[in-house]
């Protein structure tokens, strides 16, 4: 009976396209495009109140790193093209969150603080630059850098899975950024928990579409590690509920 049922679904038809066929591309367009939506939140946040402090610019610098590994695995184990969209989509869209962010907290720097680029190579300033092209320069460096090494070695087996493990397992890593920042902060003040919040759904949707199309294992045993990671976070929520200010208040970066 069950069967029979799910046939006559799969048969259905909408514009010449079976129930099957549209599900399929509206998973595909949500993976394309997910990944972009949890941070239009924060954006706005930022932007209307001028305000980076609850939120740490190293998640930027996580997903970048990321994705642009992914986009490098590409070329040794093709996966599907919308997983290979959303790294490139995701990679301009971590730009424009960042250069956000160093405009809102150049307005609270001092006018006579000296400028702080990439081309210092001062490590104790990494990732908290004061202009933006120092972040664009980074993220060049950095991709020249890793597509000459995936070049090189993309004919060995073991180094395209390691690549692959790298790409997934950072991306898993995206909350800790914040989790740390949190706990150093003793508050969540800041944080949009909308983003969060779409952080865990799309993160649960993603683990569950991996398992469903038979994606290279590393995507889906690190999505479920970010769900783990998604849920930390938002204990800390209420852990830290009556917490209304930063108990420490970091550098801003």
């Amino acid at each position: 009976m069950l069967e029979e049922v799910l046939q006559t679904i799969s048969g259905l038809k909408i514009m010449g396209l079976s129930l099957l066929d549209i599900v399929s591309i509206f998973s595909q367009g949500a993976m394309l495009l997910g990944g972009v939506f949890p941070f239009i939140p924060q954006y706005l946040d930022i932007h209307r109140t001028s305000n980076t402090e609850g939120f740490s610019l190293f998640v930027c610098l996580n997903l970048l790193i990321a994705h642009i590994l992914r986009i490098m695995f590409w070329f040794g184990e093709r996966f599907e093209l919308p997983l290979l969209g959303q790294s490139i989509l995701m990679t301009f869209s971590m730009l424009v969150l960042v250069e956000l962010c160093v405009r809102v907290n150049s307005k609270h720097e001092l006018v006579s603080a000296r400028p702080r680029r990439f081309t210092d190579f001062d490590i104790k300033y990494f990732w908290k630059w004061t202009d933006f092209l120092s972040y664009v320069e980074f993220t060049v460096t950095f991709s020249l850098v890793i597509g000459v090494i995936t070049y090189l070695l993309l004919d060995i087996s073991v180094f395209v899975q390691f690549l692959g493990f790298m790409a997934v397992f950072m991306e898993a890593m995206l909350g800790m950024p914040q989790f740390y920042r949190n706990y150093v902060n003793k508050c969540t003040v800041g944080m949009s928990r909308k983003m969060v919040a779409m952080w865990t759904c799309g993160d649960i949707f993603k683990t569950v579409y991996f398992i469903a199309r038979s994606s290279p294992v590393q995507f889906w045993i690190c999505g479920l590690l970010q769900i783990g990671i998604d849920i930390s976070i938002f204990a800390q929520v209420g852990l830290y509920r009556g917490n209304a200010v930063p108990i420490t208040k970091p550098a801003i970066s």
